[in-house]
């Protein structure tokens, strides 16, 4: 088993991607690994024609991911839009494994992230020496996507300066970046594209500007549409964390699974499932990520500090960390949920009595 922590996507499901190409016999684009078809099945799972059974990469609607497939073999850009925790990040990075073979030509968003770290650079000592020349050229993700004809990713755009969002506009439009210190410009080659993600959260942050937008479709990833959807997730996702991290403690039993997403799930919706009940909803997103979070936390309670069975004790801790990020508000919505909803609920008193300790 390899040691990295964390294996890019193209490097984790390595095997999938190559009987994919095997099984290949739709039009493959310019510069793609797979045909659009095949990308939507490495993204949703399926079973190829020799057999070989493709897991999903995501659990959704199907026509959301063949929109942004298909957006990917056009000139414009795709924006992957929607609240924290939808898997935007995830799918951009498993398109990216899929179209181009190599998801790491990403740029990371944030409000000090500036027009050098998307157009280009400089190493200031080559600079000083020799003045502006193509060795003292830093190239950045995008513009080695645009010279090898790949997907660049862009993370979290509407948390960069409106400014620094809009250098973006010409690579987009015309497909060039030029260079002015050097007299020259560099041309995007077949197969470029942006996938972008913006997190509906950081609204008004910092607003793409309407010729930026046109340059975009945009595809709103929603959150899971049924409990059971959402429990599916959580148990890929968990199962996989648990096999790379090897902790010393057994797979979480569906019911536990059951009661995070359920919790998460009423309080998100303000209302119980049954429909009965009004909840007030804390000042956080309470997402299928942050889900996937309390479960993984709660293994490795109980694979370190238990008898490797995850139990209601064991995620606890975590639940009410998800929960109480206001821990004036939010605390008052948690208590009220537990002794008008978990505390009346059959099977939930062990639950119930682990959060009481807790707060």
């Amino acid at each position: 088993m390899s040691t990295i922590l964390r294996q890019h996507a193209e490097q984790q499901f390595q095997e999938e991607l190559e009987e994919l190409k095997k099984n290949e016999s739709g039009n493959v684009p310019a510069n793609w690994q797979l045909s659009p078809q095949s990308v939507v099945t490495y993204l949703l799972g399926g079973k190829l024609k020799n057999g070989f059974e493709v897991s999903p990469k995501y659990i959704g609607n199907q026509r959301l991911i063949e929109i942004a497939v298909a957006t990917l073999t056009t000139d414009r850009a795709l924006l992957l839009y929607g609240l924290p925790g939808t898997a935007k990040s995830w799918v951009s990075e498993h398109l990216a494994a899929a179209i181009s073979g190599d998801s790491t030509m990403i740029v990371q968003g944030t409000a000090g992230t500036g027009e050098e770290a998307i157009r280009y650079g400089w190493n200031y000592a080559k600079l000083l020496a020799e003045g502006p020349s193509e060795g003292a050229l830093v190239r950045t993700p995008v513009m080695r996507a645009m010279v090898e004809g790949k997907v660049a990713r862009i993370e979290e755009l509407t948390r960069v300066a409106s400014d620094v969002q809009d250098t973006l506009i010409t690579i987009l439009s015309e497909k060039t970046m030029p260079v002015p210190e050097l007299n020259t410009e560099v041309q995007a080659v077949r197969g470029f594209n942006v996938i972008a993600t913006a997190n509906n959260r950081d609204k008004g942050v910092n607003e793409l500007s309407s010729a930026l937008k046109r340059r975009f479709n945009t595809v709103i990833l929603p959150l899971p549409n049924s409990v059971e959807e959402e429990i599916d997730i959580v148990k890929r996702r968990v199962e996989s964390f648990e096999k790379v991290m090897e902790l010393p403690a057994e797979k979480p039993a569906l019911e536990e699974i059951r009661r995070v997403v359920t919790i998460f799930r009423e309080l998100r919706n303000g209302i119980t499932d049954d429909g009965k009940t009004k909840l007030k909803s804390p000042s956080g997103t309470l997402s299928t990520a942050e889900a996937i979070s309390v479960m993984n936390n709660g293994l490795a309670m109980a694979g370190y500090f238990g008898d490797g069975v995850i139990k209601a004790a064991d995620l606890a801790a975590g639940v009410i960390g998800a929960v109480v990020k206001d821990p004036v508000q939010d605390k008052i919505v948690w208590q009220e949920y537990l002794e008008t909803v978990v505390k009346h609920r059959d099977n939930w008193k062990d639950i119930y009595r682990s959060c009481r300790e807790l707060i």
